[in-house]
């Protein structure tokens, strides 16, 4: 079975997924995760993958969230620390996906930042982008696609309106 590479996240009407200091702060005021179906996506998730500036802000917010879940963080500093599964992993991403294909993983959460995001895309290992499209916009901030993101083509395959004015789009990777 073919490993499915899924980005699921949450993003500002002007492409942004933090503040300029990393914050995240402003996708508390937007309503639940469960409205886009976060529980049942997160279930079916085998393995994560996110940068260093991501894990350092879900650190921060407490509790690790992802107990049970084989998390890779890319990064060449040490994680001191870490939670139980997590480990941290430098350079060659495409050697890392290989692996976590190879271990059988079926879906794999690129949960970010960008330049992870941009990485995957480049390798050719984004399958699916599912968007939390939040009604605010942040005027400054770490964008979803950062410079010299490849050009690729998206299919929509679902938009639903959700409270407060947010949209959940899914997205596949055209051919």
């Amino acid at each position: 079975m073919r490993t499915i590479w899924h980005c699921y996240i949450a993003v500002s009407l002007d492409g942004r997924i933090a503040r300029p200091d990393g914050s995240v702060d402003w996708l508390g005021e937007e309503g639940p995760p469960e409205e886009f179906g976060y529980d049942a996506f997160y279930a079916g998730v085998d393995a994560i993958v996110m940068g260093r500036a991501t894990y350092d802000a879900v650190r921060a917010m407490g509790d690790w969230p992802y107990p049970g879940k084989p998390t890779v963080v890319v990064t060449r500093r040490p994680l001191p620390d870490a939670p139980a599964g997590v480990s941290a992993r430098g350079g060659d991403l495409a050697a890392l996906a290989a692996e976590l294909e190879v271990a059988g993983c079926r879906r794999v959460w690129v949960e970010g930042g960008g330049d992870v995001i941009r990485q995957m895309l480049a390798i050719g290992k984004l399958d699916i982008l599912e968007m939390a499209v939040m009604p605010r916009v942040l005027g400054a901030g770490i964008p979803l696609f950062p410079d010299g993101t490849p050009d690729t083509r998206w299919r929509l395959v679902s938009c639903t309106p959700r409270a407060g004015g947010a949209l959940h789009a899914i997205y596949e990777r055209a051919a």
